[in-house]
Order: structure tokens, then C-alpha cells, then sequence
């Protein structure tokens, strides 16, 4: 089968989006090396090193009319490559129907409220019409729980929509670290979905007079506004990833107090560098978690309070989040990601009539 991916989210510096397409694109790659991969978009963007022989950047817009990448460009650019099948990682699909195509609904935010999402009308707008249009047979979500939200708003069929779960890449893992004062960690985009209000709030209230530090690390995006500097905040922006992994594993705490998410990859990297995870009671992140993590209420501040005073004050409590972590994590991999993924495939072809 040859397959083209949509890598537009390979032009972002960081985030969800961007480690999704990458990391399931080279692990279909290497889990199917009969396979051919390419990713495809009308948007520069670089493609992650070291790739499999099998994964290759495809063409883009060849001309001005091209530059109608979803209603023209990009149905030429797959037929100019003979592609089987493509796949909308950022919710996507070619207008023209010429072949089967998998569109990946990562949440249902942009629906839920505009404030998270000023940039995303485009999606708001398109990707319910494509959905209802039945432009793509098959639409992958990354949690159960987004599946039933989706079923319910965009009146999906069952069977048309599946769940795969994600996963944390390999480098993620514990590391050995010997921070110079304890901190607990905020790893993602800084964006208003991710409630850091509540949680500096929470975070001034339960240290004290200890020296526990509070980390904020992700891309900040142009709608979140900058936060009053103050002694034993400490915000990263980006950070690499060899970095990051550091920073989940000396973490006397992951804490990810989210108003919603798809699947909360942030969480499941912090759990697979053993960090104690602290999060919101989302449907999605409890899924994820499976016990494995303290979840409470993600407008509660007072017991996100009292939870930070139990990881500074009690390691044993810690240790035991922190064991838990490692478990849990260990039954997700992008390579069972890349295997349940390609059965998708080979389901939207079947309802596509090949």
C-alpha cells in the first residue's frame, strides 16, 4: 500500500500535533516496510531524522491552481505519486473523494469554546462538513472518550469511527537527574485550554515557605497571555526533547490541570519517565492514566492545594505515584499504535469499495 500522510503539523516547532504525525508515520514505516509512506502538504516543513528508507517527503503545490491544496493540489499531488490512501492527521480531507481517505479528530475543542481555539475557524467550519459529507469512510480518535463525544455532536456511525490510542516516544524514559532546588513540572502548549492560572494559584498556596519551584515548559502561544515574573517560577518555553525528559524525571511532580483534552500525550510522556502525575479529572486523561495518577477536579483549587502539600511532604506517597507511572506506561507504544492504525486503513479501502 502506498500511503501519504499530511504533514502540516510538521511545520510547528512542538506540540501534540507535531509528534503525532511524525511519530506514527515512522512507525508505520518500520512496522510495514512493504509499505510506501509520504508526507504531503502545500506548507514547508521539515522532516524528523533519522527516517526509515520507506518514508519520504512527497510534492506540493506545483502552480497557482494548485495552491487550492484541498480542493485541487493535493488530489494531483497523489495521483502524480499513486497513492493509495491518505490520512488527515490534523483534521483533513481532500474536498474530491478520488480515493479512501482517514481523517485523525484529535478532540473536540474547537467546538467547545471559542476562546481556546481563535485560530481554528477554519477547522470549526470545515471539518463537520467533511464529516457529515462522508469525505473520509473511516475517522480515527485518540481516546474512547473522544470517540463518544464525537458520535454525539457529529452524529458519526459507530462504525465508521475507532479509537487508537497514542503513545510517548522511546526517549522518553527515566532519567537520572539531581535538580538544584525541587520543582513540580507543567509540560505543553501554554494556552488558555490549560488552566496555569488555577494551578500558579494552587502552586503560591501549597509551598509555603518551602523552596519548591514551579516549571512551566511548552511553546506559548500568541493567545496566552505572559505571566508576572516571581521568585520560583521558572518558565522554559520550548525545550528539546532530550532536555524534557530530564525535567519529567527529577519533577517532584507532573501536574496537568487541563479543562479538556483528546488523549493528554504530556501526561503519558511524564508517566513513562516515572514522574508522579497530578492531573485533571478529564475523561480523556483518565483514560489515559487508568489509576495511575491523582485526577481532581480541574476548578478545584483547594484540592489541587492540598495535593501539592502531600508531594512535598510525603516521598513515600510519591514514590508509589511514581511506580505506578512506569506501569501504566508500559502498555502503550507507537509501534501497537502503527499496527492498530493500518488496520484502519485497510478497513477505510474496504468502504471505499477496493
Amino acid at each position: 500500500m502506498r500511503v501519504a500522510l499530511d504533514a502540516t503539523p510538521l511545520a510547528l516547532a512542538s506540540g501534540g500535533l507535531r509528534r503525532y504525525t511524525w511519530e506514527l508515520s515512522r512507525a508505520l514505516a518500520e512496522q510495514f516496510p512493504e509499505d510506501s509512506f509520504l508526507l504531503v502538504s502545500d506548507q514547508p516543513f521539515a522532516v524528523p531524522a533519522p527516517a526509515p528508507p520507506n518514508l519520504a517527503r512527497g510534492g506540493g503545490p506545483r502552480n497557482a491552481l494548485e495552491r487550492r491544496w484541498w480542493s485541487w493540489g493535493l488530489n494531483r499531488e497523489l495521483a502524480r505519486s499513486r497513492v493509495d490512501l491518505f490520512h488527515g492527521t490534523n483534521f483533513e480531507a481532500p474536498y474530491v473523494p478520488a480515493r479512501p481517505s482517514v481523517i485523525t479528530l484529535h478532540d473536540l475543542s474547537p467546538w467547545m469554546d471559542p476562546a481556546w481555539h481563535q485560530g481554528a475557524r477554519r477547522v470549526r467550519r470545515r471539518t463537520p462538513l467533511l464529516l457529515g459529507l462522508k469525505l473520509a469512510p473511516i475517522v480515527i480518535t485518540p481516546s474512547a472518550a473522544v470517540r463518544r463525544q464525537a458520535i454525539e455532536r457529529f452524529r458519526i456511525h459507530p462504525l465508521r469511527i475507532l479509537a487508537v490510542p497514542e503513545a510517548a516516544a522511546a526517549h522518553f524514559r527515566p532519567q537520572e537527574t539531581r535538580p538544584a532546588r525541587p520543582y513540580f513540572l507543567f509540560a505543553g502548549t501554554l494556552e488558555p485550554r490549560k488552566n496555569l492560572g488555577l494551578l500558579v494559584e494552587a502552586w503560591r498556596a501549597a509551598r509555603g515557605t518551602s523552596q519548591v519551584e514551579l516549571v512551566l515548559a511548552g511553546r506559548r502561544r500568541e493567545d496566552f497571555g505572559a505571566l508576572p515574573a516571581e521568585a520560583g517560577l521558572r518558565v522554559l518555553g520550548e525545550v528539546p526533547d532530550a532536555e524534557l525528559a530530564a525535567l519529567y524525571s527529577g519533577a517532584l511532580a507532573f501536574l496537568y490541570p487541563s479543562l479538556y483534552e483528546g488523549f493528554g500525550l504530556p501526561v503519558l510522556e511524564a508517566m513513562q519517565c516515572g514522574a508522579a502525575v497530578i492531573a485533571s479529572s478529564d475523561e480523556a486523561i483518565a483514560e489515559v492514566a487508568s489509576g495511575a495518577a491523582v485526577l481532581l477536579g480541574a476548578g478545584d483549587a483547594r484540592a489541587w492545594r492540598e495535593a501539592m502539600r502531600q508531594a512535598i511532604e510525603r516521598p513515600d506517597w510519591v514514590a508509589d505515584l511514581r511506580a505506578r507511572s512506569l506501569a501504566r506506561a508500559r502498555e502503550y507504544s507507537w509501534r501497537r499504535t502503527a499496527r492498530l492504525t493500518r488496520e484502519v486503513y485497510e478497513e477505510a479501502r474496504r468502504q471505499f469499495g477496493i
